[in-house]
């Protein structure tokens, strides 16, 4: 895992790049905005984000409080209120989306496909939830019924983030394939919730064989031993899943807006491949 120093150099030196080169797009194209100063620097908002999802902290209000303002006052000598943090956070969104992909792995050729939920609300007041309304919808996973997202991951056989895909809970898995795999060639290894003949077909035609499990009324087609030995390793990635919602804390309920929902979910798959690095 990277040093404080060694991550904030490293979104600094890419924020460097990054920063002067939107503005410049954002004015030729009219969107320039007048932003309010803040005494703390995209880099060092995008640090601290990013640095709570390593932190074991539950709570973003917690370790900003009781860590960062108590015990990283002297490495971040322009600290805000924590109010005025949780405002300035939506400002970092197209930054640390641009960042995070610059964090993706390398294609070696073997990558595991698979999704997993993001609830954004307890069962029992999805008709009182105002936040997500219209946006996150009710869903079925491996646990039950629930209300929220879908989040899709592509990782290879290292572990690495190859893509990922944010849908409303009622999108089947495999309508994001085509755009998350877009530039991978190989094979593609998913459970039997990919089975498609047609996307099979669309996948082949790049480069990219999908291998699936069947269905228990499947008749059983020749596989490959080397097939049927790499999709035994899917647990691969179920254990990046596990790790970006009980570690990294992706996934809780407390979300006042749908802008800071998605800091809080890029900014736990930047701190993931931040954390296998080192």
């Amino acid at each position: 895992m990277m040093t404080l120093i060694e991550l904030f150099c490293n979104i600094d030196d890419f924020c460097q790049e990054f920063i002067p080169a939107w503005n410049k797009e954002l004015i030729e194209s009219n969107e320039k905005k007048r932003n309010r100063d803040s005494r703390m620097s995209t880099s060092e908002i995008m640090t601290i984000v990013i640095l709570f999802h390593q932190s074991g902290f539950r709570n973003f209000k917690n370790f900003y409080l009781k860590q960062v303002f108590i015990n990283l006052k002297k490495d971040f000598p322009g600290m805000l209120s924590y109010t005025r943090f949780v405002a300035l956070m939506p400002t970092v969104m197209i930054p640390l989306c641009a960042y995070l992909q610059t964090r993706k792995g390398k294609n070696t050729g073997i990558s595991f496909i698979d999704s997993t939920s993001i609830k954004v609300c307890h069962n029992m007041r999805i008709n009182r939830n105002k936040v997500f309304a219209g946006l996150a919808t009710r869903g079925k996973g491996s646990m039950g019924w629930f209300f929220g997202f879908k989040l899709h991951l592509v990782i290879n056989d290292i572990g690495e983030l190859l893509g990922f895909h944010v849908t409303p809970a009622n999108v089947g898995d495999r309508i994001p394939v085509e755009k998350i795999t877009a530039y991978l060639t190989g094979k593609l290894f998913g459970d039997r919730g990919y089975i498609s003949q047609k996307l099979f077909t669309k996948l082949m035609e790049r480069g990219l064989k999908l291998v699936t499990t069947v269905r228990k009324n499947m008749k059983n087609k020749f596989m490959p031993l080397i097939d049927k030995v790499l999709l035994r390793k899917r647990f691969i990635i179920e254990t990046v899943n596990d790790q970006l919602k009980n570690i990294s804390q992706i996934e809780h309920s407390r979300h006042r807006s749908i802008n800071n929902f998605m800091v809080n979910l890029m900014a736990g798959l930047a701190a993931y491949p931040l954390h296998i690095v080192g």
